[in-house]
């Protein structure tokens, strides 16, 4: 239905496995994943080409929940934005992720290490076939290797965010030199694998051109942009804010518009798919024939029973994420009494009469605030078991009633088709960069610049064209509400007046604005992660959080006993099947990370 990279239409899974590609629910140190492919037969423009699709095609995930490229279940549900959800028993894997007692059994990790290294190897698939074939000029060569090698680092980024102590797999591991894939040097200790995430995407955004024929497609700015996430991590500052330099300057999507702030809704909508805004993103389709391939990681993170999907209540935003869009009397954020008080949405005996920040309200689900074009949202009837989920739901993933059918999927291979849609899952879109940025300049730059990049953002969210409005019309092709008389709550928000004064307060205001402007994206843990360096900030925070979440009356999403240890809970363990196959012949070729 779209005319954009269509990862499923082109090349299906099943296409796949005819061409000699192994089952992909393997590990990928099995031997079968790692001689995924017989290059000969696809040595070709056409062959190479196709290849190139089903490595974008990886970046759907497989066809479970753990692999989901939205990460919902690592950085939303274990950094604090959202609960699991459904019931306690239904996917309670889950819940040791939300309570950070997860071990090296948990299968959660074991289906996001195999996506990781599958989407790794589907890369590797086209160098090795492209170096065979004789038809391919060099200039497309360099554009191919720039997509395949960017797809390749976006993978292995994923892998130390996640696991840290990781293997770099390349194009020169095959069925025949498996025993090279370990995250160990010669002296047994862990290998740092960021040199060569560094290499992929540098050499992409050297080759890749400014723009594509298709918006699904990675382009120079792109790449740019994930080699400046990747110094980010590394905490490369001065490196960091040269790239974000030159992409807020003259950075452009794969279709050619210039880099910009586009209306809040806008950026998870479909008919607004690929917008100024979009940097990098998953291209989602349904009702093309490829019955689950579709988003089914995040098929589960719908409302529970008579709304859009109808199932299953998983990803419930979190009391203390609505809370910090409380705003002050100026319109700023409340950064250490947001949970003082009475709690955002819940309209009780007592509710909440204080301001909001507007963003809130295209986030969260909740009781009597309009559900994009699905009415009022009717709290409890949405939320699968009360005294486990909270009061409200996910809502940057849903799709408004008016295109259930079309953005939704009407096929019936799927156990519930209508939780399969076609809003595209961001990976990255020009907020995230600005507010990168705005980090960088703090470290190394100005807060003057800073407070510029982050009132940027908050500008944008001040629009009052682009609020949610109570008695009005939804529109789903500009993802706006069309009479705009009555906002569905009080909002205020305002940029700030002045320069930061210091920079720890130019870090908190920073901080913050990335919890609320990408709430439930995804990026919440691995924010923490980054910005703890080995500071103990990131258990401080989030047994904070906990301690709030555990002492709510009546309220038993959190295990009592849940508590996030430092030095250890950062990263999350390597999953112990994949340990056992790496080192089944005698040989320590993947050791487990520290505390597991």
């Amino acid at each position: 239905m779209k005319r954009k990279l269509n990862y499923k239409i082109i090349l299906s899974l099943c296409l796949l496995a005819t061409v000699g590609f192994f089952a992909c629910n393997k590990s990928f140190l099995d031997k079968q994943p790692l001689g995924s492919l017989t290059p000969a037969p696809l040595a070709n423009a056409t062959g190479v080409q196709t290849i190139l699709v089903g490595a974008y095609h990886a970046l759907l995930g497989e066809v479970n929940w753990g692999s989901a490229p939205s990460n919902w279940t690592f950085g939303s549900v274990a950094g604090g934005d959202s609960y699991k959800g459904s019931t306690p028993s239904d996917q309670g894997d889950i819940t040791n992720l939300e309570n950070w007692a997860y071990d090296v059994n948990n299968p959660y990790l074991d289906q996001k290490w195999n996506a990781i290294y599958h989407g790794a190897q589907r890369a590797n698939d086209v160098l090795r076939t492209m170096a065979l074939a004789t038809d391919i000029p060099e200039a497309d060569q360099k554009v191919i290797a720039g997509e395949a090698r960017f797809l390749r680092g976006y993978w292995h980024l994923e892998a130390k965010k996640v696991f840290k102590n990781v293997p770099f797999v390349g194009e020169t591991i095959t069925l025949d030199s498996a025993s090279l894939v370990t995250n160990l040097d010669a002296s047994g200790n862990y290998v740092d694998i960021y040199p060569q995430i560094e290499a992929d995407f540098q050499f992409a955004m050297d080759n890749l051109p400014e723009t594509q024929t298709q918006p699904g497609r990675a382009n120079k700015w792109a790449a740019a942009a994930f080699l400046a996430r990747t110094y980010m991590f590394e905490h490369k500052y001065s490196e960091a804010k040269a790239l974000f330099d030159q992409i807020i300057a003259d950075g452009k999507t794969a279709k050619g518009d210039k880099y910009a702030l586009v209306k809040f809704e806008q950026n998870f909508n479909t008919a607004t798919n690929n917008s100024a805004e979009s940097v990098f993103a998953v291209q989602n389709s349904v009702n093309d024939g490829s019955g689950t391939n579709g988003n089914y990681g995040d098929c589960l993170n719908f409302p529970n029973g008579g709304g859009p999907g109808g199932c299953c209540g998983f990803n419930n935003p979190s009391i203390s994420l609505a809370n910090s869009f409380k705003t002050d009397a100026n319109g700023l954020p409340m950064f250490d009494t947001y949970n003082t008080g009475n709690n955002v949405g819940d309209i009780g005996a007592t509710p909440y009469a204080g301001t909001l920040d507007p963003r809130l309200d295209w986030t969260v689900g909740r009781e009597g605030v309009p559900y994009l074009d699905w009415g009022p949202y009717p709290k409890d009837a949405w939320i699968r078991e009360v005294a486990t989920n909270g009061y409200m739901s996910p809502k940057k993933n849903v799709y408004p009633e008016a295109q259930q059918g079309t953005v939704s999927s009407v096929e019936t291979a799927f156990w519930g088709p209508t939780q399969l849609d076609a809003v595209n899952t961001n990976l990255m879109r020009f907020a995230d960069v600005l507010l990168m940025a705005a980090e960088a300049e703090v470290e190394v730059g100005s807060l003057h610049q800073a407070t510029l990049y982050v009132n940027m953002v908050r500008n944008r969210a001040a629009d009052k064209t682009g609020w949610v409005y109570k008695n009005s019309p939804y529109d789903p092709a500009t993802g706006t509400y069309t009479t705009q008389t009555t906002p569905a709550a009080n909002y205020l928000i305002k940029p700030y007046p002045a320069d930061f004064a210091s920079k720890d307060a130019a870090k908190q205001a920073i901080h913050f604005e990335r919890k609320l402007e990408l709430a439930m994206e995804g990026n919440r843990f691995f924010d923490l992660q980054r910005w703890d360096d080995g500071s103990g900030s990131m258990a401080t925070e989030l047994n904070k959080y906990a301690a709030i979440e555990k002492s709510r009356s009546g309220f038993f999403s959190f295990n009592q006993s849940a508590n996030f240890t430092a030095n250890k809970n950062e990263i999350f363990p390597i999953p112990l099947q994949d340990i056992d196959v790496a080192n089944s012949k005698g040989k320590v070729l993947l050791k487990q990370n520290p505390g597991y």
